[in-house]
């Protein structure tokens, strides 16, 4: 691993601290109000400060990079990109579900080469780094490598999602379900979750029908390096496609390909 990436994940790490302490204090008092952004989703004003926690910092330490955040978009023109997201599952944050997290990617060329994903109300955070490897743990030198599972059948599989309407809205609803009913069991862990669950191997499949840039950067070096496979439902390697399916590998092609078949009926208004 280029001595660059060890630099860029410890500094990964720094930002998640500095944002965790200001996030979980916010959520344990409830301290924050709540907006509907023009996309119909949820935002906090803890969602902006931490998003702006983050440029501060890297602004000092790593000021040619250029930034994308779900909460302030694109800053600068570097093929160095840090891409943010301050809160995933903002939903969960604003209800007191403690399953959320701060997700911190950095791409390079087009590639994500380093990917923290820190969850203090769950005291959990993950990460990897390109051909470095994952691991989960409360810091670097308290860590455990990840290694995605050997299931080889959909009938033993388990498959982590967030919601149903989102399939429905993209006309994919019906392959979904004949997923779901594929395999050994099904759940809605959610957002970040389902994909850590997928590196750590206590989940096979995690799919989502639409997200955005931010919702996947940081997890695809964590799967992957786990040794399972990140793509789009078309295929695409990495967070580029527009939604994602990630596996431990072995099942991902018939997965991708359950999933490829647009098999709803036409809605009409």
């Amino acid at each position: 691993m280029a001595s660059s990436h060890v630099d860029d994940l410890r500094l990964a790490h720094y930002l998640a601290a500095q944002v965790d302490s200001f996030t979980s204090q916010k959520f344990r008092e409830h301290d924050f109000t709540v907006e509907t952004k023009p996309d119909m989703t949820l935002v906090t004003e803890a969602d902006r400060t931490a998003e702006q926690i983050i440029r501060e910092q890297l602004r000092r330490v790593r000021p040619g990079d250029s930034i994308i955040g779900e909460e302030f978009g694109k800053t600068g023109t570097s093929a160095r990109q840090w891409i943010i997201d301050p809160i995933d599952g903002t939903n969960n944050f604003v209800r007191g579900v403690p399953v959320w997290a701060t997700l911190i990617g950095l791409a390079v060329e087009g590639e994500v080469v380093v990917g923290v994903v820190s969850a203090p109300e769950l005291q959990r955070r993950w990460w990897a780094a390109k051909g470095h490897g994952a691991y989960t743990g409360r810091s670097m030198s308290q860590a455990k490598q990840l290694q995605v599972s050997q299931i080889a059948t959909l009938a033993d599989a388990s498959l982590s999602y967030s919601s149903l309407h989102g399939w429905a809205d993209q006309g994919r609803l019906r392959s979904f379900l004949t997923l779901s009913e594929s395999c050994w069991r099904s759940r809605a862990y959610g957002d970040f979750w389902s994909y850590m669950l997928v590196a750590e191997g206590a989940v096979d499949i995690a799919c989502e029908p639409e997200l955005e840039l931010y919702d996947m950067a940081a997890l695809v070096p964590i799967v992957t390096e786990a040794g399972g496979r990140f793509t789009s439902i078309s295929g695409e390697d990495g967070p580029f496609g527009g939604n994602a399916i990630a596996t431990n590998g072995i099942l991902h092609d018939e997965v991708r390909s359950l999933l490829a078949q647009a098999s709803d009926p036409q809605r009409t208004e």
